[in-house]
């Protein structure tokens, strides 16, 4: 570590250099193999032929446990710092010096701070030990200067490595734990949109298709009592029946950007209501329908969360009450909220089995929380039944109706 051997670890450097550029895409024990092979074949080919032996001994020794580097960095450095020792001791100076560099190197990009510091300390204490030795003609201060700098860059260079390394690995590792976030709210979304999807479904075939089949036993009951009104039922089945065609589409074309009946037909509402009243009313169930205030400021999901509310409780009406029922729909809309109530005349208390079951009632439920408010549906104290919420239009849920 000396003034006269710089030439010979600079050349050595720029060999170690060469190999690290040359040997990325080899394994790490093969790429760590080269180092300790060039310098010394280094040693072999530039020392002096009298002192070979000991030179290329020394050189083993400072090289060779470089090979293991990576898997023990400081059990590599303290032997890498012996040989040095040794060397010094003996008074040889070698270009294979630069081995104790490597391994301080390697101590700073693979273990702690502490070690890191410990193992420059002994580096500089190796390197004011040279200089004291090796000096020549007094000059002291400037090969010190300059081999104290190379052990820093040594240093603070393994440093950088490990801080980018963690850096690295942190980023990959928030970028899988987004992708895992990103899959679960994907997968999430995917099971809201299928339940929405089923309950709109439920709602569209469990209505048409109860409509649908009142209407076929009234028009077989009166297709030889009296032809027109069997006439008039058919018809309205086939209405009926296209209706939900309809619906469906609309529903399950909302999948599909290239559906053109999602565009066609604008989603139901409110101002839809006095057709499924006229509907139910020609299925059996007479059906009122009072609106107070203007709707025109409701959007157009929270209108059709309306629709749905009040066909299924008709349907329910319709299911489980016996002939003669009559069923009121009243609307009251404001500014920041809907309120609907569907009432029947059915008997009171119901019958077994009158209370609606099954997905009905449960998904009202969560068609009106997605609004923030509350469905009761239950007998009323004069007799009938009442279904009855309050939807409010700012609601936080209300983008997931």
């Amino acid at each position: 570590m000396t003034s006269r051997a710089v030439p010979g670890s600079v050349r050595a450097a720029r060999l170690v250099g060469a190999a690290r550029r040359g040997s990325r895409r080899l394994p790490p024990t093969v790429r760590d193999s080269l180092v300790p092979a060039l310098l010394l074949l280094n040693i072999a080919t530039t020392g002096a032929p009298q002192g070979l032996p000991v030179a290329v001994a020394l050189t083993a020794a400072l090289a060779l446990p470089l090979v293991w580097r990576r898997r023990a960095p400081l059990t590599v450095f303290g032997a890498v710092a012996a040989a040095a020792f040794v060397q010094w001791l003996t008074d040889v100076q070698l270009p294979a010096d630069v081995a104790l560099l490597v391994a301080l190197y390697t101590v700073a990009a693979n273990a702690g701070r502490r070690a890191t510091l410990a193992a420059a300390v002994v580096a500089e204490a190796g390197a004011l030990l040279a200089c004291l030795r090796w000096a020549t003609d007094g000059a002291f201060l400037t090969p010190f200067v300059a081999v104290t700098a190379t052990v820093v860059a040594a240093a603070v260079l393994g440093l950088n490595v490990r801080t980018t390394r963690a850096y690295l690995a942190a980023l990959e590792e928030r970028a899988a734990h987004l992708e895992h976030q990103q899959d679960q709210q994907a997968r999430l979304a995917v099971a809201e949109e299928r339940t929405r999807i089923t309950r709109e479904m439920h709602d569209i075939v469990t209505h048409n298709l109860s409509v649908m089949v009142a209407l076929t036993d009234a028009a077989r009951y009166a297709q030889h009592r009296s032809p027109d009104r069997a006439t008039a039922a058919m018809l309205q089945i086939s209405e009926t029946g296209r209706q939900a065609l309809t619906d469906m589409r609309r529903t399950l074309g909302i999948l599909r950007t290239d559906e053109p009946d999602a565009q066609r037909h604008p989603l139901p509402g409110i101002a839809q209501l006095e057709a499924l009243a006229d509907q139910m009313g020609a299925a059996g169930l007479p059906t009122r329908v009072e609106v107070e205030g203007s709707h025109s400021h409701i959007p157009a999901t929270a209108q059709l969360t309306v629709y749905r509310l009040v066909q299924e409780a008709l349907t329910n009406t319709f299911k489980h009450t016996p002939a003669g029922t009559r069923a009121t729909v009243r609307i009251r809309c404001s500014a920041g909220t809907v309120t609907v109530d569907v009432t029947d005349s059915g008997p009171c208390p119901p019958p077994p089995g009158a209370a609606p079951s099954g997905h009905g009632i449960p998904g009202m439920r969560e068609r009106s929380a997605a609004y923030g408010g509350t469905l009761r549906a239950g007998p009323l104290p004069g007799g009938g039944w009442g279904v009855r919420t309050r939807l409010f239009l700012d609601s936080a849920g209300a983008a997931s109706a």
